[in-house]
């Protein structure tokens, strides 16, 4: 008996998780949403026994989200985190709106202060830092501006005239500009002087383009090559956009950035826990010391709500409230 044959001309329909690429893509977000996104999405159906999450419902999820508080012991971020990949993969790949989604309840984030250094120890921290990594932590001390918004930093977005830095899409998509630090114009300036090398160099071998914004990239097709457009701090490498499959020169990893970090903290026998992020903390609360206005502060942040910035204040010290331990007035 003959087999019957599929007449039909319609491509298969993509998997799962690539049609959670698609819809990803589709919106615009980072490739580190993505994989961050197809990652949570893949341990949810693993854990399910490879369930599809068209047969899953309200106590899966909630299953899921407890074994990762309650024995996978994430932090609350984490697990808000695999609850926004949910509501994505079921809302703009299923198409269920389905509202136990809303009832699922947000892991709360502990309120911690945030460390802090002093200015002697950021001092001692640059110190021990040399190069692209030197500059790289100075600028985020000196400017406030978070680790990815440092490595994504064009060439364009430093103004020497303004002495400012312009923060194109920062968190929320949001732009804003910050002081550039006069101390740090001439390694700047000696840094883009063999970022062009580099640049002229991979032009010459018949690369040199940066990823661009999706957007960007479909209306000025020739900026992707431009000098403007490419990154202050280069990856030493080129490799191979993973959506494109174009051969370009990302940024730094931002990993390089925090591991360069932790072996100065440890160098300069820093006893804190000492992050890029500190830096950006160290920033504000150094500011608020010197008597700047906390809506300027907020500004230079990038903060939507000034009560963001307002934790700042509660690491300023008892000295700067007028408090005296009764101790001392023994």
């Amino acid at each position: 008996m003959d087999t019957p044959q599929n007449t039909s001309n319609a491509p298969p329909k993509p998997k799962l998780l690539d049609q959670l690429r698609a819809a990803i893509r589709a919106r615009h977000y980072s490739l580190r949403t993505e994989g961050v996104y197809v990652d949570w999405a893949r341990r949810y159906i693993f854990f399910h026994g490879k369930r599809h999450p068209k047969e899953l419902g309200s106590e899966e999820v909630a299953a899921f989200l407890n074994y990762l508080a309650g024995e996978r012991h994430v932090a609350a971020s984490t697990q808000n985190q695999a609850r926004a990949a949910l509501v994505f993969l079921y809302r703009q790949v299923l198409g269920i709106d389905l509202p136990w989604l809303d009832e699922v309840v947000q892991a709360r984030r502990p309120e911690r202060l945030p460390v802090v250094l002093s200015k002697s120890e950021v001092r001692l921290l640059l110190d021990q830092l040399s190069g692209s990594m030197g500059l790289i932590c100075g600028l985020l001390y000196g400017t406030g501006l978070r680790l990815m918004e440092g490595v994504r930093l064009r060439v364009k977005d430093l103004d020497f005239d303004q002495r400012q830095v312009l923060v194109r899409q920062g968190k929320g998509g949001k732009d804003r500009v910050s002081v550039l630090p006069e101390s740090l114009i001439p390694g700047l300036q000696q840094q883009l002087e063999k970022v062009k090398k580099v640049h002229e160099a991979d032009i010459a071998a018949g690369f040199g383009e940066v990823f661009l914004p999706d957007a960007l990239a479909g209306k000025y097709k020739a900026a992707a090559r431009n000098w403007g457009w490419q990154y202050v701090f280069p990856s030493p490498q080129r490799s191979i956009d993973p959506r494109s499959g174009k051969e370009r020169r990302h940024h730094v990893l931002p990993e390089s950035v925090q591991r360069a970090v932790r072996e100065a903290a440890r160098a300069a026998e820093l006893t804190k826990h000492v992050t890029p992020h500190v830096l950006r903390h160290s920033f504000a609360t150094h500011l608020l010391q010197a008597g700047k206005d906390i809506r300027t502060v907020q500004e230079l942040l990038g903060h939507r709500d000034v009560k963001t910035t307002m934790i700042y204040t509660h690491v300023l010290g008892p000295g700067r409230l007028g408090v005296e331990s009764p101790l001392d007035q023994l």
